[in-house]
Parts: C-alpha cells; sequence; structure tokens
C-alpha cells in the first residue's frame, strides 16, 4: 500500500518539527521544509523517520519563486502530495505603536501571505490533476482574541482563520479540504526562553486547563483533519487551547 505524503512547512524547530514526527509516526512519507535546509539534519535523524521517506526542501515562504520550486522538488522526490501543512510562521512581541513597516511586511509575509501562495500553488497542483487535496493552516488563538504586545502577529493568524474559510469554500467543488489548528501558547524551547516563571504562571492561570498545550496535542489535531475521519470538515478552525477559548 502507498504511504500518504505530506508537505511541511517550517519543520526544523518547535511545533513544525513535532507535527512532522507525529505525522511519520501516522504513516506518512514527508518533505518538510526550512529556509536552511542544513537546520533539518536533527528531524532527519529522529527515530519516527526511520523507515519513511523523507525529503528536506529549502523553502522560504516569503519568497514566491520558492514555492513553486519546493512543490515541484517534493513531487518529483515523493509523487503527489496528499496533505500540505502550512505552519511556518513568524512571532513579533512589541507595542503596536512601536511595530515598524518592516516587522509588519516580515510576519504579514511569513505568517499570510506565504501560506496563501502555498495553498494556491499546491490547490493548483491538485486541480490539474484531478486529485483531492488536504490543507492545513496552523493558526493560533492570538487570531481569535484580543493580546496586547501582539498586534501584528494575532492580526496575521487571523487572517489565516479567515484565509481557512474562503479557500474551503472556493475548492471544495474540486474535494481539497482546508481547515486550520489554532494553538494557545504551545510551550517550545524558543517560547521557553522568552517568558520568566513569574510570566509563565500568569499565562498558566488563564488556561482553564491549567497548563500549556504541548506539540504533540497540536500535531494529533494535524493527524486528525487530515485522515478520512475528518473527511465531512472544512472550512473550520479547532482550537487547541485547553478551554482557553471557552472562558
Amino acid at each position: 500500500m502507498t504511504a500518504p505524503i505530506a508537505f511541511v512547512t517550517g519543520a526544523s524547530t518547535g511545533v513544525g518539527y513535532v507535527i512532522a514526527c507525529v505525522l511519520a509516526q501516522a504513516g506518512y512519507d514527508l518533505a518538510v521544509t526550512s529556509r536552511d535546509s542544513a537546520r533539518l539534519d536533527a528531524l532527519l535523524k529522529e527515530p519516527a523517520m526511520q523507515g519513511r521517506k523523507v525529503v528536506p526542501v529549502k523553502l522560504d515562504v516569503r519568497v514566491e519563486g520558492d514555492i513553486a520550486t519546493a512543490l515541484a522538488a517534493a513531487a518529483a522526490a515523493l509523487g503527489d502530495i496528499d496533505v500540505l501543512v502550512n505552519n511556518a510562521a513568524r512571532s513579533l512581541v512589541k507595542p503596536a505603536v512601536a511595530v515598524t513597516s518592516a516587522e509588519w511586511d516580515d510576519v504579514a509575509s511569513t505568517n499570510l501571505k506565504g501560506p496563501f501562495f502555498m495553498a494556491q500553488a499546491y490547490a493548483a497542483r491538485c486541480i490539474a490533476g484531478k486529485r483531492p487535496g488536504c490543507i492545513i493552516n496552523i493558526a493560533s488563538t492570538h487570531g481569535m482574541t484580543g493580546f496586547a504586545g501582539r498586534s501584528v502577529y494575532g492580526i496575521s493568524k487571523g487572517g489565516l482563520i479567515e484565509m481557512t474559510r474562503m479557500l474551503a469554500i472556493e475548492w471544495i467543488p474540486h474535494n481539497i479540504r482546508v481547515n486550520a489548528v489554532a494553538p494557545s501558547t504551545v510551550l517550545t524551547a524558543s517560547r521557553a526562553a522568552m517568558y520568566d516563571d513569574a510570566t509563565r504562571a500568569r499565562m498558566v492561570a488563564r488556561i482553564p486547563i491549567g497548563r500549556f498545550i504541548t506539540p504533540e496535542e497540536v500535531a494529533a489535531a494535524v493527524v486528525f483533519l487530515a485522515s478520512p475521519g475528518a473527511s465531512a470538515i472544512t472550512g473550520e478552525t479547532l482550537a487547541v487551547d485547553g478551554g482557553f477559548m471557552a472562558s
């Protein structure tokens, strides 16, 4: 039986790294990307990757020419891509009055423009080949509620959530499903370095389950949305947030 194939952007660290590992454990062959493909070396050595076909691909989602090249390289190495996971993202913690135009462009290009053109290029390949497709965008609860100091990040993720709805409706006649996963704070290594103990305690106090979300929980939601069990789900944003949005 041929393994399904997933394409995961921003897989060299953090949530994307774990999503790639969990997809591999679920039986997927993978194309994994980073702006510097050498940064994928650790991922390729993970036990989860052993026995799977895994192709490292250089990709900067801010560069439109990179997108077509990366998808073509992945398809040439693995075959038609079944699932696109738009994970690559950039954060910005800064008061709105201090945000520069360059910072806006960098965050918006990475978190919204890049995923749009990734989805566009992927969908075009599916439509041309008359194949079904599945796109999963990694959003954030910052795109669903207000939060001081995260304006540009939240705006970009809010746009990603609306993009999910728009593309889902436009592409469902082609049997392409588009969904999103919106975690609350995931304490990855880079995030952990940003917060002292007092800040962490304040953040956890806002999450009803009393702890941060794990990367594995985000990855499990991705695997579910990619699965046949989610075949009737499109245009949805699944909040993996420990009850944060309900409180």
